[in-house]
């Protein structure tokens, strides 16, 4: 008998993959979306479209009801013009809104993402999910106040387990789109050494991980680091990204320390008349905190093996920008 499992944020880049995934592979899904909007060629026969907010506890309530499994993506993910409260509401009331839920109605698994942004910038490289807690910012502080609560309700006894995953890319992402219309431009400087240590995970990989830690038993009560099978330098990212742009990269070096002032009064101007600033601190420090992290747990616990390599991965995602024709 097929597994009916709900999935929050089911219209965003990795929710909107990991719903595809499951109900090709025979799942019935129930897909909690805020708007229809952007579900189009997400169709399917094992798809059913819930309209609700994770915020909204009746709602909730009525989408968890006799599911089996729950995989919590939903989140509001580094916009500078909300408040710190908005954050708090969907990342941490949202999520216990979810577990509160789940917990009601006796799911047998929970799956929450988080981010290995919870561990900040890494200091001794690579880390694992035991490494130190030192959040950045207020979507990193509130997705490990999320983490919190979902350990609070594992300790009552809910299946539930974490995944922490790294800088999310692939068809269908536009985050990294500036990134590589700015190299294929020639326009790109980068901002301190390039030595700073970068760690990806293709969308595929993470899909597979986030299934793995909704089927395998192991996973009850873990968290576990979703990651590529390497992680790089800035330096070398941007040769890679040069590269299936089709382009010869010589970039200048520039300092670091101007460009976050400037992207501190960006943010501090813009917010004041409520506005998406066009550069934040929360972007540049791209060029300055390490990210990079051993898999070692999810490979040896959940039989989880990135399949797809970084070249691999930047070049199908350079054809997609190309297909929709922005590079």
């Amino acid at each position: 008998m097929s597994k009916t499992v709900l999935i929050t944020g089911a219209a965003g880049f990795t929710g909107s993959h990991l719903t595809r995934t499951l109900a090709q592979r025979g799942y019935s899904v129930r897909a909690l979306v805020r708007s229809h909007r952007n579900v189009e060629q997400l169709q399917h026969p094992n798809i059913q479209w819930i309209r609700g907010d994770i915020c909204d506890v009746a709602a909730v309530n009525g989408a968890v009801a006799g599911v089996d499994r729950v995989f919590h993506l939903a989140a509001l993910y580094r916009s500078a013009r909300h408040s710190d409260d908005v954050y708090r509401e969907i990342n941490v009331e949202g999520t216990r809104n979810l577990l509160a839920a789940a917990q009601r109605h006796q799911v047998e698994r929970f799956v929450h993402c988080s981010t290995i942004g919870v561990h900040g910038d890494v200091q001794a490289v690579p880390a694992n999910e035991s490494a130190p807690l030192q959040p950045g910012d207020i979507y990193q502080e509130t997705k490990l106040a999320g983490e919190n609560i979902v350990q609070r309700y594992i300790q009552e006894g809910l299946p539930a387990s974490i995944v922490r995953p790294a800088g999310i890319y692939g068809p269908g992402d536009r985050r990294f789109l500036k990134l590589f219309r700015m190299i294929k431009s020639r326009k790109f400087r980068m901002f301190g050494s390039g030595k700073t240590l970068l760690h990806l995970v293709y969308i595929d990989d993470l899909v597979d991980g986030f299934i793995r830690c909704g089927e395998e038993a192991t996973a009850i009560g873990e968290t576990y680091i979703i990651a590529g099978e390497r992680y790089v330098t800035l330096n070398e990212l941007t040769r890679h990204v040069a590269q299936v742009t089709r382009v010869k990269l010589r970039p200048r070096h520039w300092p670091y320390q101007p460009l976050w002032l400037a992207a501190y009064l960006c943010e501090t101007c813009c917010r004041s008349l409520s506005i998406e600033p066009p550069l934040h601190r929360r972007r540049v420090e791209f060029f300055v905190k390490n990210r990079a992290f051993d898999i070692a747990k999810a490979v040896s616990e959940l039989g989880f093996q990135p399949r797809i390599d970084l070249a691999t991965g930047l070049q199908r995602t350079a054809t997609w920008y190309r297909q929709q024709g922005w590079l």
